[in-house]
């Protein structure tokens, strides 16, 4: 009866994804014609069991020793049931030691679609780069996130990626490979650094890594993100990536069904000669998925960090998601999770949290993208051999760190995959980024849940990467699970106290100092969006493992999930781990099933000697700590127990307040006795001899006593930018960000603003000119908000809102509108439009062509007078063309068809209509030979007609014949009959 109701379900499913539904009314797996198969014995077996059994060998997995991709013609593409047959009775093999029929995984790129940018021109928002390095790349300019060089803007900070280029680090030798939807590898910023030995189509199963071009652009996201790594500087076309010396590949295998076996061989395409893989999707971010890598997957990251780059570890970067609107959480998603990949997060030009980011303890560093409509996005190579200054999302994130880790391997290219994991911690800074949760760990590592240790630094890399000293082995310490079953209450609290030793019984497994930190944890509940985690470590480090996710409506709970944090970095591991579980019930539900934690366990990783060598013999962390001297009545004889976590040196008791040292900080009570805390509590702070001294009675945190060193309030106060003081309500001419309980400065010459750019009233001698005060300015001249005086417009405007040809907003007499700026003529993709004004005056501006036309005579989609590469003119509108690749010919009806099998190009399907030859092949006269034919020689891949009088030469002209033609040696048989004295003549 179950499986006739799992066969009802998965036919209702069928039915319902036939009629175009959008969302079924199950969670359907869809089953695939391929399989994913373990053999011993190798290819031989695996192929004589393929056939057996009427399967087609695709080959082997990626780098997966003994796993064979199986495909399987006569079983259904896709299907909601899982293939049944004789095939399946494969399993029974002695030689087959695993199969899986895969099925498909809802993968998404971690880009986002926003509404439509406002329209600025960059070139009216930038001036020329102060900095003595200048490319002659038409977007040099306005690259912000590589040099800070803008008027307009409060540029605070960069990367620091020009400072490791002053010392040489441009990613020479380096290999990174974009895991996405194709990148084309023929775009004029990619071709210089292509590597097609980085690069393979996993959907098509080819080595052509070139996207499937659409009307839409589709497939654009690959070629962008390789085009913010390693775009060709100085070749005047479009950006200059941050490695721009760096060799670059692509995959393609997010344009079809994605696979546990589609994803393996990506990631173990290559792993001795790519170094770096970088990739910007991941599940959905829809804030209730929970996913990750299935077992291929998880081997192709073990083989990768095992066996990469000669035994060093592969790097994989990964962009730690988009589901900020929908409330999603990243440690939900198993790839960002992992201790292997490097999760990269988003800030905005102004270090403020983007809108689609999400927050999670997993999250390692962070590099910039755009956070609102308004705020300057990532610029970067585009399909069809275009620029675009819109990408953005965690997706553009990602790449930029990727190159700035091959600036750090040209440094150093022995670092291992822990080691670049060390530097980012040691040299990420928090810097200007917002975030309401930074927070110093025992290590002295500040972090947050926003954006990991912080903003990368390319030069503080390649600075610490050149004297780097790799770090001890990686030592795994798996800790006892605790199995006591808790019940999960509405409204309370779980708490669960587990004392850690860090392995100290096995010195292989030992770990003293901490790396990563996994909780593995089994929980059943009835509404899984419900639930949310922290873990709090030894030396009181919380982390939250989990939010509240308001669309997570799932039953299933979690079941030997791993939640990670790197927040406990540098910490010591021994001690009690306190793990915490709310129950906030977002809406009614059933009481009679009380969610439950099953188990929980701890997987430590770390080093069992300090990482790093100037401090691997292991010092106290301070010799200048107050001695604590017990009370008189307690433990009048020596003490020999255990000490508390807390103490350093020695105890006299068992308590943190007998200790004659403390590791962290002491806290000191008003009945004059002291205690040892791993941080300071709320309304303290700590000092440079270690104790905990109270804030102002207005602060929540602090960095001194005085009322102008808060650094967070108390309830019913806001901290007030600039003073640092804890206020009421904001004063005038500031406005409170709700997000931050900060009360902020309003834009110059507000009175008052309720946003950081939206001013409602003025000071005195300023006009509301927009959502902005100004002075109001005569007619051809506007106001310099830095100067703070009206200057002339340029001279081609007669009215201007700032300096430029482009900040027009009404042009001078004989010039034209054309996007905020103000042109003789018409620009190519703009059009001469005349209007009409309601006083009866002709108005003439350039207005763009459709987004289909190059050129146009006018507006719409039928107004083409030429196309764009990889489009067709045709009745006035440019249609797609299509773009065949390497082994393909383009018919008179626009499709692609297979060439001859010997062919790389042709002309057509005939085995003579070869263009082009594969390097195992000689071109010969329309066909690809493996040898040139009789009376051709061999030249550069290419077979050439021999000397009329040989049969057979070794190069051009009479004197190379090796045999010679037929009719020649009859024509001398016939001479030498009339008269033999003619041999003396020939042999001579």
């Amino acid at each position: 009866m179950i499986r006739n109701a799992a066969w009802r379900r998965s036919l209702l499913c069928v039915l319902v994804l036939s009629l175009g539904f959008a969302s079924p009314p199950c969670k359907a797996r869809i089953y695939t014609n391929h399989w994913a198969v373990r053999i011993a014995g190798g290819t031989e077996v695996a192929e004589r069991i393929a056939e057996k059994y009427g399967y087609r060998n695709m080959g082997q997995i990626g780098d997966l020793k003994d796993h064979y991709h199986f495909y399987h013609s006569r079983t259904i593409k896709r299907s909601t049931l899982y293939s049944r047959g004789r095939h399946n009775f494969i399993s029974m093999e002695p030689k087959v030691e695993w199969i899986q029929q895969q099925v498909v995984k809802r993968r998404i790129k971690r880009d986002y679609k926003p509404s439509p940018p406002l329209s600025l021109s960059s070139s009216a928002q930038l001036s020329q780069a102060q900095s003595n390095i200048f490319y002659n790349d038409a977007k040099w300019s306005s690259m912000w996130y590589i040099h800070c060089s803008d008027d307009v803007h409060n540029c605070q900070s960069d990367m620091n990626i020009m400072g490791a280029w002053k010392r040489g680090y441009t990613g020479k030798d380096v290999v990174v490979t974009i895991l996405d939807d194709g990148i084309e590898r023929n775009h004029p910023d990619l071709l210089q650094n292509y590597d097609p030995q980085a690069s393979f189509d996993v959907n098509g199963n080819d080595m052509d890594p070139m996207p499937r071009y659409d009307a839409t652009n589709e497939n654009k996201h690959g070629t962008r993100c390789a085009g913010e790594v390693a775009a060709a500087a100085n070749n005047s076309h479009c950006i200059v990536g941050i490695a721009y010396n760096a060799r670059i590949g692509g995959v393609r295998m997010l344009d079809g069904d994605v696979t546990d076996m589609v994803e393996a061989k990506s990631l173990s395409l290559q792993p001795q000669h790519i170094d770096i893989y970088s990739a910007s999707w991941g599940p959905d971010d829809d804030g209730k998925t929970v996913d990750g890598p299935a077992s291929l997957a998880r081997q192709a990251f073990e083989n990768g960090i095992r066996m990469g780059r000669k035994g060093r570890g592969s790097i994989f970067v990964w962009a730690s998601g988009n589901g900020g609107r929908s409330r999603d959480h990243c440690s939900c998603d198993g790839y960002t999770n992992s201790i292997y990949t490097i999760s990269i997060s988003s800030t905005a030009e102004s270090g403020r949290k983007p809108w689609y980011l999400e927050e999670c303890s997993s999250t390692l560093t962070t590099t910039y993208s755009s956070g609102e409509n308004y705020d300057r996005k990532i610029i970067t190579t585009d399909l069809r051999h275009r620029c675009t200054d819109s990408h953005t999302g965690t997706s553009a994130s990602a790449p930029m760190a990727a190159a700035i880790i091959a600036l750090a391997l040209e440094a150093n290219p022995l670092l291992s995959w822990r080691d670049v994991q060390h530097i980012i911690v040691k040299t990420s800074r928090a810097g200007h980024l917002s975030a309401p949760d930074w927070k110093s760990n025992a290590a002295g590592y500040n972090v947050s849940h926003l954006y990991g240790f912080g903003l990368m630094d390319a030069e503080a890399m390649v600075k610490e990467a050149e004297r780097w000293r790799q770090v001890p082995a990686q030592h795994v310490c798996v800790e006892s699970a605790d199995r006591q079953i808790r019940t999960i209450r509405p409204e309370h609290v779980v708490r669960s106290v587990y004392k850690a030793t860090g392995c100290t019984d096995n010195p292989n497994h030992h770990v003293i100092y901490l790396e990563h930190v996994v909780v593995r944890i089994t929980i059943t509940h009835p509404r899984r969006g419900d639930l949310s985690i922290n873990l709090t470590s030894p030396s009181g480090t919380k982390s939250q493992l989990l939010a509240n996710r308001l669309f997570d409506h799932s039953m299933e709970g979690f079941k030997n999930w791993e939640f990670m944090t790197t927040h406990c970095w540098g910490e010591k591991a021994a001690g009690d781990w306190v793990l915490e579980i709310y129950d906030s019930p977002s809406q009614l539900r059933s009481q009679k099933v009380p969610g439950k934690l099953k188990e929980w366990s701890l997987v430590l990783y770390g080093t069992s000697v300090h990482p790093y060598s100037s401090l691997r013999n292991d010092k106290p962390r301070s010799t200048d700590t107050l001695t604590l001297t017990p009370t008189e009545e307690e433990f009048t004889e020596e003490y020999n127990g255990p000490c508390d976590a807390e103490c350093n040196d020695g105890c006299e008791g068992p308590g943190p307040h007998h200790c004659i040292n403390c590791l962290n900080y002491f806290l000191k009570f008003k009945n004059n006795t002291r205690t040892c805390v791993s941080e300071c509590p709320s309304g303290f702070f700590h000092d440079d001899r270690k104790r905990c001294k109270k804030c102002s009675s207005s602060c929540e945190t602090c960095i001194g006593s005085r009322s102008d060193q808060c650094t967070t309030c108390r309830a019913g106060h806001h901290l007030n930018e600039g003073t640092h003081t804890c206020v009421a309500s904001c004063a005038d001419s500031f406005y409170l960000d709700y997000d931050f309980n900060i009360c902020r400065k309003c834009p110059e010459n507000c009175k008052k603003c309720n946003s950081s750019n939206v001013c409602t009233e003025c000071n005195p001698g300023m006009s509301l000119q927009g959502n902005r005060c100004q002075l109001t300015c005569d007619p051809g001249t506007y106001y310099n908000g830095h100067r703070r005086t009206c200057e002339h417009c340029h001279r081609t405007c007669a009215t201007c809102a700032g300096t430029g040809a482009e900040a027009c907003t009404k042009c001078a007499e004989g010039y034209l509108m054309e996007d905020w700026r103000c042109v003789l003529t018409c620009s190519t993709g703009y059009y001469l439009s005349e209007q009409t004004s309601d006083n009866g005056h002709m108005q003439k501006s350039c207005k763009m062509c459709d987004h289909s036309c190059y050129e146009c005579l006018g507006p719409g989609e039928r107004n083409c007078s030429s196309c764009v590469s990889g489009y067709n003119l045709e009745a006035g509108a440019c249609v797609v063309s299509t773009i065949c690749k390497d082994g393909q010919y383009r018919s008179q009806q626009g499709l692609c068809h297979l060439c001859d099998v010997t062919c790389l190009q042709c002309s057509g399907p005939e085995e003579e209509a070869c263009t082009r030859c594969p390097d195992t092949r000689f071109f010969d006269d329309g066909h690809c030979s493996i040898r040139c034919q009789t009376g051709h020689y061999p030249m550069g891949r290419q077979c050439y007609l021999c000397h009329h009088s040989c049969q057979e030469c070794v190069d051009e002209g009479p004197d190379n014949c090796t045999s010679c033609d037929r009719g020649i040696l009859e024509y001398i048989s016939v001479l030498l009959n009339i008269n033999p004295f003619l041999i003396v003549v020939l042999v001579s």
